[in-house]
């Protein structure tokens, strides 16, 4: 179940990543990106993940 997200959470990263905004692999520095800007802390560090995970599959 790991591998999973919800539709919220892929579309707002692509949307992000179309916006031109540069993400990292690390998990921690794309929370920090992400900031206050997200409605909530679980949402955040969930697209936060999953940003990580694509730029460490490309």
């Amino acid at each position: 179940m790991g591998k999973i997200k919800s539709k919220l959470v892929r579309r707002t990263s692509n949307e992000l990543i179309k916006k031109g905004i540069k993400f990292n692999e690390s998990f921690e520095q794309n929370k920090k990106i992400l900031g206050k800007t997200m409605p909530s802390k679980k949402i955040r560090n969930q697209t936060a993940g999953f940003l990580a995970r694509l730029k460490k599959d490309k």
